[in-house]
């Protein structure tokens, strides 16, 4: 996938990863105890969706901006459709759409401590002038992988570490599966989230059965079909593997994500897969 995330955001995939990591937050938030929030690839932290990008490809409106308009949305969607009421993005024409970062960081309490990194200069620099006021927040101009050994274990020991990697390259999964052990060797107890597409799905089928025959225990696949997959060319799901997920996150997914299928279908074969590849 070649692309940058202007043209995507607010999307169908941006809506099961960011409520799904907004449920995963709001967990977090339930214990008095601080937590950690790591972003590997962030971005620019907000997409401007009257900008040319958005409007290219209008993918946010049948994305965000069809749940925008429902009178009763999925009680799971609770904790991410009120963080983007509060970060501006309303109505049936959504101007705006906050990403990963300006979403844990609005659920953050104060004490909990978050750092974003993003390699792209000049989205590291705007991900930068987006916090710069903000002093529980450090944004770093490197790569996220790097990150994995050098900001795990947190000094909070409870947190989580989401990776979202652009997937220029088919590479990427196997990327992924090099570095995660490292993560997991530091900070075992950690949740993480990795958020992967479905265009062939040889591809990401290839990543999955590594993890279902090497991962660690309690690791969750997650998917989300808007059409069928026949085309290799399109994008037609995406999907997440969480590690150690909150006590019944599969349950409510499973839920969550069937109904988000109906919800958000372009087509035939729309669904949602949710299952234990460890239990």
């Amino acid at each position: 996938m070649n692309y940058r995330h202007a043209y995507r955001a607010g999307n169908f995939a941006d809506v099961m990863k960011h409520a799904s990591l907004a449920l995963v937050i709001d967990h977090l938030r339930q214990k008095d105890k601080p937590f950690f929030v790591l972003d590997t690839h962030a971005g620019t932290g907000r997409t401007d969706l009257s900008g040319i990008e958005a409007q290219k490809t209008g993918e946010y409106r049948d994305g965000i901006a069809r749940l925008l308009t429902l009178e009763a949305p999925h009680g799971a969607l609770a904790p991410y459709l009120s963080a983007l009421t509060a970060l501006g993005c309303t109505g049936e024409n959504p101007t705006t759409y906050p990403g990963s970062p300006l979403i844990a960081t609005h659920m953050a309490r104060a004490g909990d401590r978050l750092s974003f990194c993003e390699l792209h200069p000049e989205d590291a620099e705007t991900l930068a002038q987006e916090f710069r006021h903000d002093r529980q927040v450090k944004v770093h101009a490197i790569d996220g992988y790097g990150a994995l050994k050098s900001m795990l274990p947190p000094k909070e020991r409870r947190g989580v570490t989401l990776i979202d990697p652009p997937y220029e390259s088919r590479s990427e999964f196997d990327r992924i599966a090099r570095e995660l052990p490292h993560a997991l060797k530091r900070f075992a107890g950690g949740t993480y989230m990795i958020w992967y597409p479905v265009k062939d799905p040889s591809v990401s089928g290839a990543f999955l059965d590594h993890l279902e025959q090497n991962g660690p225990p309690k690791t969750l696949r997650a998917e989300l079909f808007i059409r069928g997959s026949e085309d290799p060319t399109t994008m037609s799901g995406c999907g997440l593997v969480i590690i150690n997920p909150p006590y019944k996150l599969d349950e409510t997914l499973a839920s969550l994500f069937g109904w988000l299928a109906g919800t958000l279908a372009q087509g035939k074969g729309a669904r949602a897969r949710v299952d234990w590849l460890q239990e």
